[in-house]
């Protein structure tokens, strides 16, 4: 066996949000793989006392500190508030090079650093130890002039500039051009290797002119297929309060109303099914939840990993009708309990869901065919083999190793 390596992840949360699970995930994984695995994180949750940065009152005053002087860096620039915290400058963070944690370390693993984390400098300041620097990219931001999805926009592809999305006053010289600059002389670094959590991800990194000369892998997320696990569909909708006489669609989302969660496309899908015999499972914050075709159980924010496989497991089928993507934890968490799902061909989506095998691939932004998706998959079913995919390809063991395989890069 190699010997083990000594890795410290860099997380802003080490349990909420997507980027937080994933890196909590992919610690678990290192560890059971047997390697040392530490946590520089701006926002602890738990007792693991593998996770540092001070949670002091006066750390969690600078945190929010470098937060709120971040938010006021872009401010005058925003283009509206709808978009306030879909772009970040990266100029406030903490230099983190000479904390115990980095100066032991053989591999420094970032993942998402934004909110006051890292600034551009503060990664930098990494790289410029000269020890291995690895980042996970959850989103584009790491190769834009600082928003985390660019949809349509290609300007990342020369020096950005011109941000009709998300600059007030767009320009050849805009705040977007010149934090392209910052980056393209900061990230142009012999230890920086690059991981991406899709191929649709790593397709658009590589197009990338700050990053297209780095080295770049793509590798999913990881989950635990002991504890996402199928059982008894029937008895866990007993358990639910559930009609176990119905088929159940499953859709989650912090909050229900976000736009690029899609949820009125889902909406108008619904309408095309027998109300009959199937209803709606609702998970996240779902105030003014619209007059739906289907009965919806409405289940509120479930923070219990337990309770949220419970649901899963009663569920039918998973449907994620989202507007932007890389890829889903949810749909991940989902397969491992045997619950094929439905989506978009957006994103990383289209390489989870293998279309008509163990679920279903809708054209985007289609609320005919995600209707058509949701009524084939209830029809056929095909649980195994969600379960297949994911134990095939998000296992813990699996992922553990293409990560040490690549951290081995370096040498």
């Amino acid at each position: 066996m190699p010997k083990p390596l000594n890795i410290v992840l860099l997380s802003y949360h080490n349990q909420n949000g997507g980027a937080g699970i994933a890196c909590d995930r992919l610690s678990e994984a290192l560890k059971k793989a047997g390697h040392q695995v530490n946590y520089l994180v701006q926002e602890k949750t738990g007792n693991d006392e593998s996770i540092a940065l001070n949670n002091s009152p006066l750390k969690k005053a600078m945190r929010w500190l470098r937060f709120i002087l971040e938010r006021l860096a872009y401010l005058p620039f925003e283009k509206n508030k709808a978009v306030r915290f879909l772009f970040n400058p990266g100029k406030f963070g903490q230099d983190l090079s000479q904390h115990p944690l980095i100066l032991q370390a053989d591999i420094i693993h970032l993942h998402w650093v934004n909110f006051g984390m890292l600034s551009i400098q503060n990664i930098k300041q990494l790289l410029d130890t000269g020890k291995p620097i690895y980042w996970t990219l959850h989103d584009m931001w790491a190769f834009t002039g600082g928003c985390h999805h660019s949809g349509e926009c290609l300007n990342f592809q020369a020096s950005c500039g011109n941000c009709q999305e998300f600059i007030k006053n767009p320009s050849a010289n805009d705040l977007s051009h010149q934090l392209w600059q910052k980056k393209f002389k900061a990230f142009q670094a012999s230890n920086l290797h690059i991981i991406t959590c899709s191929d649709w991800l790593k397709e658009r990194a590589m197009s990338s002119s700050i990053l297209k000369n780095q080295p770049i892998q793509s590798i999913p997320n990881a989950i635990d297929t002991d504890q996402f696990k199928p059982s008894d569909k029937l008895e866990a909708k007993k358990i639910l309060g559930l009609d176990p006489s119905k088929k159940h669609i499953l859709f989650v989302a912090m909050r229900v109303n976000a736009p690029k969660k899609g949820f009125s496309y889902l909406e108008k899908a619904l309408q095309g099914l027998d109300k009959t015999t199937t209803e709606l499972i609702v998970v996240g914050n779902a105030q003014d939840l619209p007059e739906l075709h289907l009965k919806a159980h409405v289940l509120g924010h479930i923070s219990s990993p337990e309770k949220m496989i419970q649901i899963y497991q009663a569920a039918d089928v998973f449907v994620t009708p989202s507007l932007e993507e890389n890829l889903p934890n949810t749909i991940m968490e989902a397969m491992a309990c045997g619950t094929p799902c439905v989506g978009f061909k957006i994103g990383g989506i289209p390489e989870m869901i293998d279309h008509a095998v163990n679920g279903y691939v809708a054209e985007y932004k289609s609320y005919e065919d995600l209707a058509k998706g949701l009524s084939w998959t209830l029809a056929n079913a095909p649980e195994a083999a969600a379960r297949q995919k994911a134990e095939s390809s998000y296992a813990e063991a699996i992922i553990a190793a293409k990560h040490v395989n690549f951290y081995a890069h370096v040498g």
